[in-house]
């Protein structure tokens, strides 16, 4: 992507649940004279967003074309990789003159992603997070200069870890708590007005009807899936060892999402059906 005082065509790759959403939100904040290229693997989720924003001329191509150097093109990568790569990534590029590459993770979830309330995390210079902040804030709410090349991704993999511990010691604290008999309701409000308060716990709670908008009162359906919390895990495990960082629960937390990954019912389902695994493996062994 480019900012739009120096280069007026736009490419967006990736329109998946997350990049969909964003896509459009930022071709609906561009000014009509910009031109917008999008691609997917996918031909029908580009089809999709160029359906929903075809009063406004969008048109789908490859990302970039022929590969060719321009020294004004800011290339934005919102996936979450590992930083070695993206570093690797940003040295190949910058060297050959293809453009200027930064890392720029996001979390916030598709309701995020529809919302434009995404927050990113930005590795790069600051130069280049200054032309890159007006950018993502036409997706997202909260937009942070994390740093050097590759912060942009430790932020966010120390974010999801973080998560995923949360996530899972929601569901066994509360399926502990249910199982003794409490209201999974009642426990879920003292939770949140006490010291084990967390984003699984009051925003996403693993256990069906105490949030009508969290995905497990929708038998677990949407929300970010199971199969990629343990990637993201994978990755943050990795990228601890890089740096030398000891993460004492990993093993626990790889082991019960690794199962999740591996079992069919459950690696499209959003993470927080580890809930319901625990309520199908009494004696599971984390």
């Amino acid at each position: 992507m480019a900012a739009q005082d120096e280069v007026h065509t736009w490419a967006f790759i990736g329109l998946g649940n997350m990049g969909g959403p964003m896509a459009l939100n930022l071709h609906r904040r561009l000014p009509a004279s910009d031109e917008m290229l999008v691609y997917d693997t996918d031909i029908s989720a580009a089809e999709m967003v160029v359906e929903e924003a075809s009063a406004e001329e969008v048109c789908t191509s490859l990302l970039v074309h022929k590969g060719s150097p321009r020294p004004g093109r800011l290339i934005i990568d919102c996936s979450t990789i590992d930083p070695v790569t993206s570093r690797r990534i940003h040295r190949i590029l910058e060297s050959t003159g293809f453009g200027t590459f930064v890392d720029a993770p996001m979390s916030g979830g598709v309701v995020g992603a529809r919302a434009a309330t995404l927050s990113f995390m930005v590795g790069g210079t600051e130069d280049t997070f200054r032309r890159v902040q007006p950018i993502l804030n036409r997706m997202g709410r909260n937009v942070v200069h994390c740093g050097k090349h590759g912060t942009g991704l430790s932020a966010k993999l120390a974010n999801n870890y973080l998560l995923a511990i949360n996530n899972l010691a929601t569901a066994e604290a509360m399926n502990f708590g249910v199982k003794a008999g409490l209201d999974p309701l009642i426990l879920a409000r003292i939770i949140n007005s006490a010291t084990g308060r967390n984003w699984a716990s009051e925003v996403n709670n693993p256990v069906p009807g105490v949030d009508k908008a969290a995905p497990a009162s929708r038998q677990y359906q949407g929300g970010f899936a199971s199969a990629l919390m343990n990637k993201d895990l994978k990755l943050a495990i990795t990228a601890a060892e890089q740096v030398r960082a000891p993460l004492l629960l990993s093993q626990a937390a790889s082991d019960i999402y690794g199962k999740l990954e591996g079992d069919k019912r459950y690696a499209g389902l959003d993470f927080s059906a580890v809930y319901d695994y625990l309520q199908g493996n009494e004696k599971a062994k984390l």
